[in-house]
């Protein structure tokens, strides 16, 4: 699996808001981390509640920087991280580590650091 090219896929649609080419990268019992509301996801059902929400309320937007696979398998992203209110207006700006574990070539899990 070539990572870098995967997960900038998913990335491009995460921006475009193709939320069924994301849940198909990822396992059914996938672990994704709630940074909008705080707290866990497990599943892909939970993940799609989440983005739906979240995506009437804000604009956020994010490109991958810098890729590393670390020692333990996982595979760190650097993004810049754009959040805009609907009307445009920035909320925030940051550079933020995404690590993704993947099973099988699916993304299992994620985390924000």
């Amino acid at each position: 699996m070539n990572y870098e090219r995967e997960l900038t896929a998913l990335y491009t649609a995460f921006n475009a808001r193709d939320i069924d080419a994301l849940l198909d990268a990822m396992t059914d019992d996938v672990d994704w981390p709630n940074a909008w509301e705080g707290g866990r996801l497990h599943g892909k059902e939970a993940v799609r509640r989440y983005w739906t929400r979240q995506w009437a309320e804000i604009d956020p937007r994010v490109e991958p920087v810098s890729f590393a696979r670390r020692p333990d398998g996982c595979i760190a992203v650097e993004v810049q991280q754009v959040v805009r209110a609907l009307d445009g207006a920035l909320i925030s700006e940051a550079r933020v580590m995404h690590v993704y574990t993947l099973r099988g070539g699916l993304v299992s899990a994620m985390d924000v650091e």
